[in-house]
């Protein structure tokens, strides 16, 4: 697929969402039933997230969503659709579903339902009427994410370092973003605070150890990307020039053989992310080699949107904005 811009990429966009939010079946339901009330069906136990696969995708589905009527790409049925679960109700639904299972999607899940209200919040502060109800129906959302993530991460000695979802890097990341993002600064400091707690010391990733199977994030270029948002930029480039002196190993496009098995589709989201991560940091560090790296595993992470199986529909297209918006 050849997509430069977000201009041409939201169309294809719109219409993976559109899609996504129709699907109900199958449903990758992860789910710790707590007694027989939690064994129900996906639309019961998540009102609002129940199609997409799961309730993580489902998400970012949403929050693909409102980016894409963000940019300026105007898609009517796609705005119905998102003003059908968006709402106070809803979401309230699933505020409750998390509060009474505090551990459940930590913490990609909750990364994304906080980077889903700071989406809304954008798109109703530049006057968008709909995306107004949908910043209110969310922000109890990204209140209760954020109630939950901070006395986690206090309990967090040991950050999870591998290339899926409980990945803490990552994680963190877009929940450090997204509170700012929503101007709840106090939130945005302790966040900060454990990021360089739990990382700022760490000198020397071994890149010759990634890539596993089954990773849609590089460990390595998570953790950098979440620390050019919590340092600034002097004490960034000691920090990655100790942890990651060799960045552009992590740069070399992988091979998906079997598009059609949903942990092997995960490489396709590798490309992607690690071509958002470099670009990011391309930016933050000032690196024209890092941007050409990024630009080039861009230009093959895309080519993945060709792939029609709902193995690679219902989350590719999320990464491929976020890595696209990353320019």
């Amino acid at each position: 697929m050849s997509t430069t811009d977000l201009a041409s990429l939201a169309p294809v966009a719109a219409r993976v969402v559109r899609a996504n939010l129709a699907t109900g079946w199958p449903y990758h339901l992860v789910h710790l039933a707590q007694g027989p009330d939690d064994v129900r069906t996906p639309a019961e136990l998540y009102p609002a997230f129940h199609t997409s696969f799961d309730w993580h995708s489902c998400v970012h589905m949403h929050w693909l969503g409102v980016e894409v009527l963000r940019s300026g790409h105007e898609d009517p049925e796609l705005r119905s659709a998102l003003g059908t679960t968006l709402t106070t109700g809803r979401v309230a639904g699933e505020v409750d579903h998390l509060r009474a299972h505090p551990a459940f999607e930590r913490p990609y899940g909750w990364a994304w339902a906080a980077r889903l209200a700071a989406s809304c919040r954008a798109a109703a502060d530049a006057g968008d009427d709909d995306a107004a109800g949908w910043a209110e129906a969310t922000a109890p959302l990204a209140a209760a994410v954020l109630d939950l993530a901070l006395p986690w991460l206090e309990r967090v000695e040991l950050p999870v370092r591998h290339g899926v979802h409980s990945n803490t890097a990552f994680g963190l990341a877009l929940l450090v973003t997204a509170a700012e993002d929503l101007g709840l600064t106090g939130r945005a400091d302790a966040l900060r605070d454990q990021a360089v707690r739990l990382y700022g010391d760490d000198r020397d990733w071994a890149t010759r150890w990634e890539t596993s199977g089954h990773d849609f994030l590089s460990p390595g270029l998570a953790e950098a990307d979440l620390m050019a948002r919590v340092l600034p930029r002097d004490r960034l480039r000691a920090w990655f020039d100790g942890f990651l002196p060799r960045p552009l190993e992590l740069a070399r496009p992988v091979r998906v053989v079997d598009p059609t098995d949903g942990h092997a589709v995960h490489l396709d989201g590798l490309n992607l992310s690690r071509a958002g991560a470099l670009l990011r940091l391309a930016d933050a560090l000032e690196e024209p080699a890092l941007r050409a790296a990024g630009e080039d595993l861009l230009d093959v992470g895309l080519r993945a949107l060709d792939n029609p199986d709902f193995v690679a529909t219902h989350w590719l297209a999320s990464f491929a904005w976020d890595a696209v918006a990353s320019r």
